[in-house]
């Protein structure tokens, strides 16, 4: 099934208990609102699902796997209440992710930048190729990685966390990136990412779906605040996008 969403899509496919869920946008796969709604709406789908057993969550194209924050929506926001409301589209997709009784197997093909390192987070394996670089650029364009900020921190510590967050302007290397938690395994090219995607995937549909869902909940204790965290987080960045200052570097980008 697939869905148009302002110029960008979203895809689901479900077969052998794998559900593998695309989305993609023109725009180095960056996350309108409505993509991120249409997400977090697919993964607690799946979540229910009775034919699913593990998502494979992945984006099109040969570009970066996830370019972050729409630029063009930043640029829209004119009230604290929008600011706030989209960035809770990431808070909501984030909280999907972890609350899904389902592993969540990731395909980086590419480079990750801002919210699509939060998704890399949320996601419980996975794999990536070398030219996955990673970066939090929030803070050069006058906010923070506010919302995506405590997954990310959860999964590779914090000062890890600290030196993304802070040298906002910096790609780290996919090794780097491995090396932290962020991603569990690298392989050398596309053809072997998705080999290897597809064999995990395989290997957990045909695994225990209440031990997956028991150790899922085991992963994710202690982040059932998240849902009102997240949502102070939301308007934190939501407020920021307003300044002069984050008006200014968003317009020049």
């Amino acid at each position: 099934m697939t869905s148009p969403i302002e110029s960008g899509s979203v895809n689901t496919a479900i077969a052998d208990g794998i559900a593998t869920l695309s989305f993609f946008h023109p725009k180095g796969n960056s996350l309108p609102g409505a993509l991120l709604s249409r997400l977090a709406e697919e993964v607690t789908g799946l979540g229910k699902h009775p034919d699913v057993l593990v998502i494979v969550l992945r984006s099109e194209g040969n570009g970066p796997f996830c370019a972050g924050a729409s630029f063009q929506e930043l640029q829209a926001i004119s009230t604290i209440a929008q600011g706030k409301q989209f960035f809770s589209g990431f808070a909501k997709l984030i909280i999907a992710m972890t609350r899904c009784p389902k592993f969540i197997i990731a395909r980086v093909h590419g480079k990750a930048v801002g919210g699509g390192v939060g998704v890399c987070a949320a996601a419980d394996y996975v794999y990536a190729v070398p030219q996955a670089s990673v970066k939090l650029s929030e803070l050069a364009v006058g906010i923070g990685p506010f919302v995506v900020g405590p997954v990310i921190e959860r999964k590779v510590g914090l000062a890890a966390f600290s030196s993304l967050a802070v040298n906002a302007t910096e790609w780290r290397s996919a090794e780097w990136a491995q090396a932290h938690g962020l991603f569990a395994e690298l392989r050398e090219s596309v053809e072997e990412l998705d080999e290897a995607v597809a064999e995990l995937a395989g290997r957990l549909a045909s695994s225990n779906p209440d031990a997956m869902a028991r150790m899922k909940r085991i992963f994710w204790a202690g982040t059932d605040n998240w849902e009102t965290l997240l949502a102070e987080r939301a308007e934190m960045s939501g407020t920021l996008v307003l300044s002069e200052f984050a008006r200014k570097a968003i317009a020049g980008r």
